[in-house]
Formats: C-alpha cells, sequence, structure tokens
C-alpha cells in the first residue's frame, strides 16, 4: 500500500488564516481551531433563536454549564449550554458530535453534493469517520466511511491509498473521489465563516503602452551618458534595463554603450 499523489496541488486542508474576529485560534499540533453551534437555542418559546444551530461562536465566558458566546452570523452576545458547542479543527474536523448530529449539520440546506467533515467514530474508540453529502437537491443523503489507522501512524479509507495524516487523505479526495461516492468539495458549513467586507473597492485600472519597435531603436534611446544618470519621464527603459544590456555587452566583449561619441 502506498500514497498516490493527487494529479493537481491544492493549499493544504490543515493550514488557515486565524480569522480577526477571534473565534478561531491555532492550537499547540498547529492547526485552526474553531468554535460551533449544535444546535438552537433557545430551543422553544416566542423569543427568537439566540443561537442557530452551525453558527461561529466565539467564546466570552466559559464558566459553568452555561457560556457566553458572541455569534459569528449576528455579531451579538448571547448564552448557550456547553453541551450544545464543539470544537472544529481545520474547518472540517469536529470534536464529539454524533453520526446523527453530523448528518444533521450536512443535511442543513447550505450544504450540497460533496460538503463534508471528519468526526469521531461511535463503533471504533480511536478511529475517525468521514460523512459527506451526497445527492441533488430533495433527495440529499450523508454516506460514512471508516478512516481506518495503521501501525505507523498512516490512515486511509481504502487498501489502495494510504496517508500520512488526515489532512492528506482529505485533501486527496478533493482532488479525485477514488472510489469514494463523490468528491470532497467543501467542509460542512459554518454560519459567519467568512468575514466579507462592505467596503466597495475600487477596480484596478490598467495602462498599457504602445508596442515598443525595436528596430527602429537608436542607442540614445537607451542609454544616456554617465553624467547625465537622470531618467527621461517619457523612456520606455528602466535603468535595470539598460545596465543590464551594459553588462551583456561588456561580457560578450561587446563595446558597451556608454562609450558612445
Amino acid at each position: 500500500m502506498g500514497h498516490l499523489p493527487s494529479k493537481r496541488r491544492r493549499p493544504s486542508s490543515t493550514t488557515s488564516t486565524a480569522d480577526p474576529a477571534g473565534s478561531e485560534h491555532i492550537n499547540t499540533a498547529g492547526q485552526t481551531c474553531m468554535t460551533v453551534a449544535l444546535n438552537n437555542f433557545p430551543r422553544e418559546g416566542p423569543a427568537a433563536n439566540t443561537v442557530c444551530m452551525g453558527d461561529r461562536l466565539t467564546i466570552i465566558s466559559d464558566a459553568g454549564d452555561m457560556w457566553k458566546v458572541k455569534v459569528g452570523s449576528t455579531g451579538k452576545d448571547g448564552y448557550i449550554p456547553k453541551t450544545y458547542v464543539a470544537k472544529v479543527m481545520n474547518k472540517w474536523q469536529y470534536e464529539g458530535i454524533t453520526r446523527a448530529k453530523a448528518e444533521e449539520l450536512l443535511l442543513r440546506p447550505q450544504n450540497q453534493s460533496g460538503s463534508y467533515l471528519v468526526r469521531q467514530s461511535q463503533t471504533c474508540k480511536g478511529t475517525y469517520s468521514l460523512s459527506v453529502v451526497q445527492g441533488q437537491a430533495s433527495a440529499l443523503r450523508v454516506k460514512h466511511y471508516r478512516i481506518h489507522s495503521l501501525s505507523n501512524g498512516w490512515f486511509y479509507i481504502f487498501t489502495t491509498h494510504t496517508f500520512p495524516s488526515i489532512g492528506r487523505l482529505v485533501d486527496h479526495y478533493s482532488d479525485s473521489s477514488d472510489g469514494l461516492c463523490c468528491l470532497l468539495t467543501k467542509p460542512c458549513h459554518v454560519e459567519g465563516s467568512f468575514i466579507i467586507s462592505t467596503v466597495p473597492i475600487p477596480s484596478p485600472v490598467f495602462v498599457r503602452k504602445p508596442t515598443f519597435n525595436w528596430k527602429r531603436a537608436k542607442r540614445s534611446m537607451i542609454f544616456h551618458k554617465k553624467e547625465a544618470r537622470e531618467e527621461p519621464e517619457d523612456s520606455p527603459f528602466s535603468e535595470g534595463l539598460r545596465e543590464a544590456m551594459n553588462s551583456y555587452l561588456f561580457t560578450s566583449q561587446e563595446e558597451t554603450l556608454d562609450s558612445e561619441d
């Protein structure tokens, strides 16, 4: 068995930039972590939910059974039972969630075929499972795959491919389905995962200069004497280009253009 590299490389799923809002942090293993709500809260009552399932949370205070949090999707503060919260590493690896909760999270309307997460296996302690959404529109369902581990610390779903980490496994199946029900497209949606700037950014302005006719070029257009080092404002040639050409001519045993006249 051995790892077969993907045909195209993409940024690793195990790295990410920490969110300035503070809901993500880098743990001691170098993994990016964030906190996500597993249930709506309050679950019943006339008041609108303060926290909704799948919301990204920033923990303000984790004292006691009720944690004070800032909700990423609304920016508002609220309280939620600590049992309604899960830690998510690398945007796709969920800690302490059940198979049923994984299906509930993945079957929300924001997800589509290929959305996925990795969780700890309930039936085989110490191992992991990959849960993937498959299908179209109203026919979506979740397929589960056991991630096996070898004595050398490598991982695999199918014996034909082994990987040194779960992150590398996820990267591979994001490039090729290779036996899975479908290609892994994006991690399970987390509400408020991305901060979108509302400040309009002007489009860049491109200025194209006319194509230079080298056949009509004269030495005086490219080079000037050392005592006149100022570069003409309308010159199409930079000082670096002139120096590079001078160096080339010197090393080629040619007369440098600075000796003109």
